[in-house]
C-alpha cells in the first residue's frame, strides 16, 4: 500500500508497532493504514481528526471483556461473540476511533472484500497475459 500511495505522490511514513513516538506520528496522517495484528492497538489517540483510517487487521477477540473494551453494548457483535465463542475484530479500537476519524473500515467486510476481488482481478489478468504469450512463442 504505501509503494501505490508513493506512485501516487502521497507523502508515506512507515512505522513499526515499537516506533517510538507512534501515537504522534500516526496522528500527523490524514489516511492511516493499520496491519499491526493486534486488537484494539489504535486507540483515539493515534487519530487526527476526520482521518481516514485503513483497518487491515484480523484478530479474533476470545473474552467478553475485550469484546466490551472494544465495542462498549454493540449487540450484533455480542450475539455473534455469543454464537460462536469468538468475535472478529481489526487493529483500531472503533469505540475509541469512530467519534475521531471521518471514516473508518469495518472488521470483518471492509479491506477483506476488496483484496479478494483484486486478486480474482489479477488472476485473469495473468490468465490472459499467459494465453497471449503462449500464442505467440507458437507462431
Amino acid at each position: 500500500m504505501a509503494l501505490l500511495l508513493l506512485q501516487e505522490h502521497c507523502t508515506v511514513t512507515v512505522c513499526h508497532s515499537k516506533s517510538q513516538g507512534l501515537a504522534e506520528i500516526c496522528r500527523e496522517a490524514d489516511i492511516l493504514i493499520s496491519a499491526v495484528g493486534k486488537a484494539g492497538f489504535v486507540t483515539g489517540d493515534f487519530v487526527k481528526p476526520r482521518a481516514t483510517v485503513v483497518d487491515v487487521g484480523m484478530n479474533s477477540i476470545q473474552t467478553l471483556e475485550e469484546l466490551e473494551h472494544l465495542y462498549n453494548q454493540d449487540t450484533a457483535r455480542r450475539e455473534s461473540f455469543n454464537k460462536k465463542g469468538y468475535c472478529l475484530t481489526g487493529d483500531v479500537n472503533p469505540s475509541q476511533v469512530i467519534g475521531i476519524a471521518g471514516a473508518l473500515t469495518p472488521v470483518p467486510g471492509g479491506v477483506g472484500p476488496m483484496t479478494i476481488a483484486h486478486l480474482m482481478k489479477n488472476t485473469v489478468l495473468a490468465c490472459r497475459r499467459r494465453r497471449i504469450n503462449s500464442k505467440r512463442s507458437q507462431a
